[in-house]
């Protein structure tokens, strides 16, 4: 069966799960919340440290969520998160996205917020993304579109550290423009031009203390996640020029004038 081969960039560093733990299903899968059911059986994938995955499950009562994370180490942040919020709709569970552990036709929805652009073969993840739903279910997966980020106002450095972030990432097997790409990647993987609803929506980034999160947690990952090592033992950057890339964000962030925003691009494909 097909396996991951791609390593994934971040890692589960704090500076990383700073990111994580602040998605919510309203800022992160607002293009699919209207398709969801009271009833429904949930597949999320990827689920990190369960933030998302719980708002599923408290959006799906009479359902049930399944959380899946191919980094087993999160899980118990996951499975903790939603104990905190008192749910008993919702499971955790360790599998890759290329080979699911899950019959045919399992799921109504399967779910995939910022994977599919770390992982080594994305139309093989669709594949079976689609397999595991049933007839009539949907398949709604998100992610950013490094390129095309954008910000203000222009700091030196800036270009410096997205232009190593995609060196990196493309380095490590994933493809860091996924947005741009994930209708493409549907129909190769067997979806009806017709049966796809593409979308887009954003992430900004603005308030002082929208700032000071954003380039703090950019800022920190840059120099001390497993993006760091990677960016190093790759031979992409030396451990100066990682602290010249954290010093050009936290200059960003300290700009009154600063804005930054990030496109993600949306599918939700009819099965």
């Amino acid at each position: 069966m097909p396996q991951e081969t791609a390593v994934y960039t971040h890692g589960h560093h704090e500076s990383v799960l700073r990111s994580h733990t602040w998605r919510t299903a309203a800022n992160s899968a607002g293009y699919l919340l209207s398709s969801l059911r009271p009833h429904m059986k949930v597949l999320d994938i990827g689920c990190g440290p369960g933030t998302i995955t719980a708002d599923l499950a408290e959006l799906v009562p009479d359902g049930h969520v399944t959380g899946l994370e191919y980094a087993p180490d999160i899980l118990e942040q996951a499975r903790a998160t939603a104990h905190g919020r008192g749910l008993t709709n919702v499971r955790f569970e360790a599998g890759d996205v290329h080979s699911l552990d899950y019959p045919d036709d399992t799921f109504c929805v399967t779910h995939a917020h910022q994977v599919l652009q770390h992982v080594g073969d994305p139309v093989q993840a669709l594949r079976e993304m689609r397999r595991v739903t049933k007839p009539g279910g949907i398949v709604a997966v998100r992610d950013a579109d490094y390129s095309a980020m954008t910000w203000y106002p222009e700091v030196d450095g800036m270009d410096d550290w997205l232009r190593l972030y995609l060196r990196v990432t493309r380095a490590n097997g994933g493809e860091p423009d996924a947005g741009r790409r994930l209708h493409a990647w549907a129909r190769q993987a067997g979806f009806a031009a017709e049966s796809v609803t593409v979308t887009t929506g954003t992430w900004c980034y603005h308030t002082p203390q929208e700032r000071s999160w954003w380039s703090g947690l950019w800022a920190d990952r840059t120099v001390s996640s497993d993006y760091a090592r990677l960016a190093v033992d790759g031979g992409h950057a030396t451990p100066e020029e990682l602290t010249a890339a954290a010093r050009a964000w936290r200059a960003w962030g300290a700009d009154e004038d600063g804005w930054f925003s990030v496109l993600h691009g949306e599918i939700l494909c009819r099965v």
